[in-house]
């Protein structure tokens, strides 16, 4: 660069330096976006046309890999062979000179961590519906994420090619199950085996999908003069529909000037402050839509200084304090994401404000280190390339860093935290067991590595058994794991009887008053705790506190300093229940009154008393198990109706709701995770392996008086086996 020294400005980012030329372009021209939905509703494919329109693949690869290839965005060999994404990939691509980093997200529950992070990070999504299936349970998984991350989207309606396709009943559930202000912005060219193409209401066009040599193009036409009637009373509900908060807008449609600018103008204010959700529609295995919603995307999407992001300052007081999408200022960056890889571990982050480049000095403000950025990428799915700083808004990959999930990097000068991500908790366990010495130290790497990448997936030894327990969200989230096992680190392990994650909780209120008392030479051991525990009733809204400890105790029945030894005495005494084994969890306890002596009593005897208090209680409580009961979700023809049904009542499960449409039937019901097992070999026999399910944690309930007696049995002989 010749002349003046560059500098850099708020809301622009040099994207490439060539000898004296400089490329700039404005924040508002990128996009960062998820694409996100129900399993099997076309999330790759989608992303795999994205990819081709867009020049950044040469060929369109078929999502189960039949032709030898497989998707572009699933690079894992596993996600191939099933035709299911099991990690979230990120690429980047250019359309109409706007830059687009795009996230594409797994749709099973059990990697539901995947879509967490990527929502975090993310400034707006492409919710994807099948046409036929609708609003089905993970579009609602999905949808409740993005509120949570307050994530602007937009809708697409897939596969308007299959048989039974009706995108007006897909956005009337996006309406009634979602909640959401959902408006069509076209309407298709016919349906089924005769989708042509679509009519865009806003520049009231008609798209067809059949132009050039190789017939991917777009042809723009007139409307048919058949749909032109259906046109514009559609064109009408939108206009009513977008109107409702612009003043201006409904100015313009009395004045009868409503121009494609303005229309456009509102819609994106209306999308980003999460009013609106415009759908589209179309079929991305047969080449339909996609072009339309890129011109979505960039129309109607926010771009990264339309977000509000904020941290928390750790030098004062975690207070709330805005970051800026300003080039000019000190960086702050999110690590959402690591991967272990053959080059060693790759940090996914995001850029909230400010810019990093090579060799620049920055902070972990957990760790509280200071490290160097050494090598700097952008992802496209398994491949990378280099690049020497990223900007405001990025997305891109950092190497060799030692980091956690979610850490935050700042300049030294700030101390700044971003909010982390919600994880839920593990559901399953399984014990693990390597065949030899080898295949033990190799597992050892494998379960360090993914339980750093997956927060859900969680590894510990047990100290009574010592067997090797790994916990996960589902039976197929741990069987992808012991799978990779295998193949990425030669581990071959011995797999045990799945675990569920019970608990035990209390039915009734008890007193107790106990004192621990220890004399050996010298000063002893004192203290007497009394009061009483009792069941905790969830708050209004339904939340279920594991604990609560109260504080009665009047006159300094016990010293002030020892109350919060108490609190850990309970604490302790609720991670091992006396029926089963398991975490105590809804209990309430109250301390009211006690005893202490001025050279015996300690923070140490006050724990031990409150451990023996609980336990003295416990027993009068009436403690009952607990087990995980799951929202379960069947989809399948008509026909297998009854054999579904009778396959859930089997299980202890209770239906809540069965709906048909479309010769296909949908039922939901709350079944107990440990009937699950082995339930989709089951399902697929019954129904010629027509039907899917899906599932995930609704709640814990009790479990019967017949089971409950089982378990305690077990546990009893398990002890009996281990003190041998």
């Amino acid at each position: 660069m010749t002349g003046a020294p560059w500098r850099w400005q708020a809301n622009y980012r040099i994207i490439t330096i060539e000898e004296d030329y400089i490329m700039i372009t404005d924040l508002k021209d990128m996009r960062n976006i998820g694409i996100s939905a129900h399993i099997d509703s076309g999330k790759t494919t989608l992303s795999e046309r994205i990819l081709y329109y867009c020049n950044k693949i040469h060929a369109i690869h078929d999502v189960r890999g039949k032709d030898g290839v497989g998707a572009t965005m699933d690079s894992m060999e596993l996600e191939r062979e099933r035709g299911i994404t099991i990690a979230s990939a990120a690429t980047n691509v250019n359309w109409k000179d706007h830059e687009i980093n795009i996230i594409d997200t797994p749709g099973h529950v059990d990697f539901t961590i995947e879509v967490e992070r990527s929502l975090r990070v993310l400034d707006g999504a492409i919710l994807v519906l099948c046409s036929v299936g609708g609003v089905q349970s993970q579009s609602i998984t999905v949808d409740r994420q993005m509120k949570r991350y307050h994530v602007p989207r937009i809708a697409f309606v897939n596969k308007c090619d299959r048989s039974g396709a009706n995108p007006y009943r897909v956005k009337d559930q996006l309406i009634e199950k979602l909640g959401l202000n959902a408006v069509l912005m076209q309407i298709p060219i016919g349906l089924e085996d005769k989708l042509e193409g679509v009519v865009d209401l806003v520049e009231m066009k008609a798209y067809y999908f059949d132009a050039g040599a190789d017939h991917l193009g777009l042809r723009v036409e007139e409307i048919p003069a058949e749909l032109m009637d259906e046109a514009k009373s559609k064109r009408e509900e939108m206009l009513d529909t977008i109107s409702m908060n612009s003043e201006e807008l409904m100015e313009a449609m009395l004045m009868d000037e409503v121009s494609v600018e303005l229309i456009k103008k509102v819609v994106r204010e209306e999308t980003i402050a999460l009013r609106l959700c415009p759908v589209f529609m179309g079929s991305a295995y047969k080449n339909k839509g996609i072009q339309p919603l890129l011109d979505a995307v960039i129309d109607y999407l926010p771009c990264p200084s339309d977000v509000h992001n904020y941290a928390l300052d750790l030098d004062n007081n975690e207070k709330e304090v805005e970051l800026p999408s300003n080039e000019d200022l000190p960086p702050v960056v999110l690590a959402f994401k690591l991967e272990d890889g053959q080059y060693g571990q790759l940090t996914y982050i995001r850029v909230y404000q400010g810019h990093i480049k090579k060799g620049d000095e920055l902070y972990n403000t957990r760790s509280r280190k200071k490290f160097r950025v050494g090598r700097l990428v952008k992802m496209h799915a398994a491949s990378m390339e280099d690049i020497n700083e990223a900007g405001c808004g990025e997305i891109a990959a950092l190497f060799g860093i030692d980091c956690a999930s979610g850490d935050t990097f700042c300049d030294p000068s700030l101390n700044y935290s971003m909010t982390s991500m919600y994880v839920p908790n593990p559901v399953i366990s399984l014990a693990i067991e390597p065949v030899d010495k080898k295949a033990a130290d190799n597992m050892a790497k494998a379960l360090n590595r993914f339980t750093k990448e997956d927060p859900t997936f969680q590894t510990y030894v047990d100290p009574e058994s010592s067997q090797t327990i790994i916990r996960g969200m589902g039976e197929l989230h741990l069987d992808v794991y012991i799978e990779r096992m295998k193949r990425e680190y030669k581990a071959e392990v011995k797999v045990g009887q799945p675990e569920v994650a019970y608990r035990e909780a209390i039915t009734q209120r008890a007193d107790f008053n106990y004192t621990h008392k220890k004399q050996t030479g010298g000063s002893g051991q004192y203290a007497r705790v009394a009061g009483y525990i009792e069941p905790l009733t969830p708050s209004e809204d339904g939340e279920q506190k594991d604990y609560e400890f109260v504080d009665e105790v009047k006159g300094g029945a016990i010293p002030t300093e020892y109350i919060p030894s108490c609190d850990k005495g309970f604490q302790s005494a609720m991670k091992k229940g006396a029926l089963i084994g398991f975490p105590i969890v809804g209990v309430r306890c109250v301390v009211n009154d006690g005893a202490w002596h001025p050279v015996d009593s300690s923070d140490m005897a006050f724990q031990t008393a409150a451990i023996g208090a609980f336990k003295e209680a416990y027993e009068k409580a009436k403690p009952a198990i607990l087990e995980p009961i799951m929202k379960v979700e069947v989809t399948g023809p008509s026909e297998f109706q009854g054999n579904i049904f009778g396959s859930i009542n089997q299980r202890r499960g209770m239906i809540v709701s069965s709906t048909e449409d479309n010769n296909q039937c949908q039922v939901i019901a709350e079944v107990p995770l440990s009937e699950m097992f082995g339930y989709s070999t089951v399902l697929r026999s019954l129904t010629q392996g027509k039907a899917e399910y899906t599932m995930e944690v609704a709640k814990y309930g009790k479990v019967p008086s017949s089971v409950s007696e089982e378990l305690k049995k077990k546990y009893e002989e398990k002890r009996k086996a281990e003190k041998k």
